[in-house]
C-alpha cells in the first residue's frame, strides 16, 4: 500500500520532468507486487541533454523538498537514468533505450496510475 509521502514525491517527479518537457510520462504503482518501491516513474527525451537535463530537474527538486536520493546510475551514458529515491524509481530513458527496455511491459503486473489518481489520493 502505497503512502502519502511516496504520493507527493511523485507528483513532484512528474512536475520537474513535466518542466523539461520529458515524453510519455508514465506512473507504475508496484508497491503490491515488490518491495523495491512504491512507484516506478518511467520518461523519456530526446537527446542526450535533454535526457540529463530531466534527471538533473527531478533530482534538484526532490532535493529541495528534502528527499534522499540514492547514487544516480546511467548519468554520463543518458540512456537509461536510474533516479531513486526509495519510495520512488524514476527511469529517464533517450527513446531507442525506452523502447528496448520496455519497463511498462516487464511491470505489467503493477498498476499504470495517472497524476490525476495521485492528487485525489492525497
Amino acid at each position: 500500500m502505497t503512502n502519502s509521502i511516496s504520493k507527493k514525491m511523485a507528483l513532484a517527479a512528474i512536475d520537474a520532468l513535466e518542466d523539461k518537457k520529458a515524453e510519455d510520462i508514465r506512473v507504475i504503482d508496484i508497491s503490491e507486487v515488490s518491495p523495491l518501491a512504491d512507484y516506478f516513474i518511467i520518461a523519456n527525451g530526446t537527446n542526450r541533454n535533454q535526457v540529463q537535463a530531466l534527471a538533473d530537474n527531478v533530482e534538484e527538486l526532490l532535493g529541495r523538498l528534502g528527499y534522499e536520493r540514492r547514487p544516480i546510475e546511467g548519468y554520463d551514458s543518458a540512456n537509461w537514468i536510474l533516479l531513486d529515491f526509495k519510495d520512488i524509481i524514476i527511469h529517464v530513458f533517450d527513446k531507442e533505450s525506452r523502447n528496448f527496455y520496455d519497463l511498462e511491459r516487464i511491470w505489467r503486473d503493477g498498476k499504470e496510475v495517472t497524476e490525476d489518481d495521485l492528487k485525489r489520493a492525497e
